[in-house]
């Protein structure tokens, strides 16, 4: 099995900052990608950023330049730092982690992230 462990959420007022982690376990090999995604009430789920084992990075346009994506490899974990935060920021926040070798995703349960203005 596959375990994800997410963290950081929580309420900040407007242009404050949050770090979230997710530390992936279990049956986890041949990882093509890990990533943040962000689910609002009565909105699909939509990609934030996205790492690969080899660094190579993908940014939503609406947080680029204030959100920054990191990973440990060693650790199976990713990072995001989230800066100059807005009200519409206010999602859960969930992992996700690709095995692109066998069609295989996998999804955290989520970190909520809200914002106050």
């Amino acid at each position: 099995q596959v375990q994800l462990v997410e963290s950081g959420g929580g309420l900040v007022q407007a242009g404050g900052s949050l770090r979230l982690s997710c530390a992936a376990s279990g049956d986890i090999f041949s990882i093509s990608a890990m990533g943040w995604y962000r689910q609002a009430p009565n909105y699909q789920r939509e990609l934030v950023a996205r790492i690969t084992p080899g660094g190579n990075t993908n940014y939503a346009d609406s947080v680029k330049g204030r959100f920054t994506i990191s990973g440990d490899n060693a650790k199976n974990t990713i990072y995001l730092q989230m800066n100059s935060l807005t009200p519409e920021d206010t999602s859960l926040y969930v992992c996700n982690v690709e095995q692109r070798d066998y069609g295989w995703t996998h999804w955290g349960k989520g970190t909520q992230v809200t914002v106050s203005s």
